[in-house]
């Protein structure tokens, strides 16, 4: 058999297959009454056949992630250290503890893939005690890590079964150290996929590792202004059926972490306009400003029950809308954006299929003047062809 030249790329994400040769890049929506594995080659068999194995890259955001609970002594360093790398491993976190608050926090119901417990610096011990222990024995998980000081590492590992115990992500001068935890967390979501039966037949396509999409995004970021008009300082959305995801420049954080990432991510999962329509609906009806976006975009509330295109185009925007409240002042959250500063706004992923560049602008448009009382109008950029995903998917 002849091979092409070249790299084939494909992204399986929650609602789309993407295949990228070096000069045609096609997407599927996919059937999901049959397996990744048998969808993708009936649809692209013809593609897969004319290439090697080892010339086939294959990322996919289509088994949701990790889930992930943090236990951290401090909003300022050990929750906040522990959420950055754990975003940037494509990891989704369900919630976060204070351990000061602990014996009256609430236990997650669902099943975590991973509990992450960190704090204090290596020249102090005794942070962690029963209160610690109590708590993980009404949780139901499947992997813990520690990730704190030294000191209480013994004790840590005597009175939890099965945890993992890694270098402390906090150095003695409060900077964070990330690659060990980054690396364990990135194997999970390896040993994850591996897990699921859909993914792990790909094995039988690629001969190279399959990544997480959000993990090819961020690596992706440094290479844009080789592809698309981007003026620095700039974020992306990637809006898709199951999550948004945003990823930024390091120099737009208002409470910059010491760390060796140019960009970080942030993932919302219930923020899709699929998979996650009813909780990104949920979201919506939370919103003080919903209301009069709505009015302006001659919509009423009615449109939640409705399923048309029209529902879709205004769930969209919805997302758009939320997602950068939620970086913004008006939202506290793990982390606010200076906004102000964005240059360019780049948009990836299913939505730069449905909505048009007119329509993002308004939301964009609104969202500035409504939220931040701002003329400022970043530059709308529409990755339609998904080709950012492809810059970094077989670097």
């Amino acid at each position: 058999m002849n091979m092409s030249k070249g790299k084939l790329l494909i992204d399986v994400g929650s609602t789309y297959f993407k295949v990228c040769t070096q000069d045609h890049l096609e997407q599927h929506f996919r059937n999901f009454n049959k397996s990744i594995h048998d969808d993708l080659t009936q649809k692209c068999g013809a593609i897969i056949d004319k290439f090697d194995k080892q010339d086939i890259h294959i990322c996919s955001s289509a088994n949701g992630g990790l889930s992930t609970l943090i236990i951290g002594v401090t909003h300022t360093f050990s929750l906040k250290y522990a959420t950055n790398i754990a975003f940037n491993s494509g990891i989704n976190i369900i919630d976060t503890v204070l351990y000061q608050d602990i014996e009256e926090a609430s236990i997650p119901s669902d099943l975590i893939d991973v509990v992450i417990v960190v704090g204090g610096i290596n020249s102090r011990g005794d942070v962690f005690a029963e209160p610690l222990f109590n708590y993980l024995k009404g949780i139901d998980y499947s992997n813990i890590v520690y990730v704190g000081n030294e000191l209480d590492a013994e004790s840590i590992k005597a009175n939890i079964p099965n945890i993992a115990v890694l270098p402390n992500i906090i150095d003695d001068r409060l900077h964070i150290v990330e690659e060990e935890l980054k690396t364990y967390l990135t194997n999970l979501y390896q040993q994850d996929i591996m897990g699921k039966q859909d993914i792990k037949d790909l094995y039988d396509i690629t001969g190279n590792q399959i990544y997480s999409t959000p993990y090819i995004v961020n690596r992706t970021l440094p290479l844009v202004d080789a592809k698309f008009s981007v003026v620095n300082p700039f974020i992306l959305l990637d809006i898709g059926g199951a999550t948004t995801d945003i990823h930024y420049s390091k120099d737009l954080v208002e409470d910059n972490i010491v760390t060796e990432n140019e960009f970080d991510r942030l993932v919302f999962k219930k923020l899709g306009v699929y998979k996650s329509r009813e909780s990104l609906i949920f979201a919506a009806k939370s919103n003080e400003f919903v209301g009069e976006l709505l009015m302006h975009l001659n919509v009423t509330e009615n449109i939640f029950a409705d399923h048309s295109d029209k529902a879709t185009h205004i769930l969209m925007q919805l997302a758009i809308f939320l997602v950068l409240c939620k970086m913004s002042n008006y939202h506290q959250a793990y982390i606010n954006l200076k906004l102000l500063a964005i240059n360019s706004i780049v948009l990836t992923g299913g939505i730069t299929k449905v909505l048009s560049q007119e329509e993002v602008e308004d939301i964009i448009a609104f969202f500035y003047t409504k939220i931040l009382t701002s003329e400022h109008r970043p530059v709308t950029i529409m990755d339609t062809d998904y080709a950012i995903w492809t810059l970094g998917s077989a670097s």
